[in-house]
This record gives C-alpha cells, sequence and structure tokens, in this order.
C-alpha cells in the first residue's frame, strides 16, 4: 500500500477513539451530539445545554509526538507545517470557544484507549460543574 493510499483511509469523523468515548458515554447515560457543526470548531461532541465542547484528538495529526521533540524522517518541511497549522488552529478553537463561555476539553487517542474511565469522570465533572 503506498503512503498517499493509506493517508486516504484515515477519517476525519467516527474514529476508533470517538467510538470509543461515545459508547462510554453512552452506557453512562449521557446524551450528546456528535460533530457540532454549528459550534465552531466542530467538537467532536458536544452538550449544547451545558456548553461543552469535546474534542478526541490522535497524538499524529494533533502533534502529541512534535511538541515531545520527535521529528519527522521524509518530507520533513511539509509535515512539520501541517501539524504546526493543526496545533495553532486547536489553541485558536478552544480560545475562541472559551471566550463564548464553553468549556472545551480535549482528550488524547492513548487516553481514551487506555483509560475511558478518566475522561468519562473528568466528562461528568464538568457537566456537574456546569450544571
Amino acid at each position: 500500500m503506498t503512503r498517499s493510499e493509506n493517508m486516504r483511509r484515515i477519517k476525519a469523523k467516527d474514529t476508533k477513539i470517538e467510538r470509543i468515548l461515545a459508547k462510554a458515554m453512552w452506557k453512562e447515560g449521557l446524551r450528546y451530539r456528535k460533530n457540532c457543526k454549528d459550534v465552531f470548531g466542530k467538537p467532536d461532541f458536544c452538550f449544547k445545554g451545558k456548553k461543552i465542547a469535546i474534542f478526541c484528538d490522535s497524538e499524529f495529526w494533533h502533534g502529541k509526538k512534535f511538541l515531545e521533540g520527535e521529528r519527522f524522517k521524509t518530507n520533513t518541511d511539509f509535515w512539520e507545517e501541517k501539524i504546526k497549522r493543526n496545533i495553532k488552529r486547536d489553541k485558536e478553537v478552544n480560545e475562541r470557544l472559551r471566550s463564548e463561555g464553553w468549556t472545551v476539553l480535549r482528550f488524547w487517542g492513548k487516553d481514551i484507549e487506555k483509560n475511558v474511565e478518566n475522561c468519562l469522570k473528568e466528562i461528568k465533572s464538568r457537566i456537574i460543574k456546569n450544571g
């Protein structure tokens, strides 16, 4: 499989980490909206009445490893610029939503996969706090 074929298969919504978190929230009785197009930044999940926006961020696309110092081996200029733009956009989305009174929660994919209970605990605590 070529790199371009592989990259084409990557989805923007209904990813594995989104499905894991969605299933856990639903099981806890939390009712959410998915891919909220009418909320700035299109959060993966939102609770409109409580003004809570939740993003499920993959480590690669949102630059976790890049911020930790890992660099790209091929096409470095392209990838570094792309990841830097993604990081900048995430910060802009956070700032705008917060300025509009939203609570923004961002979870890394590995945190969702390995310990979804902690993510749920954070979500439920914010729901109660925004009560």
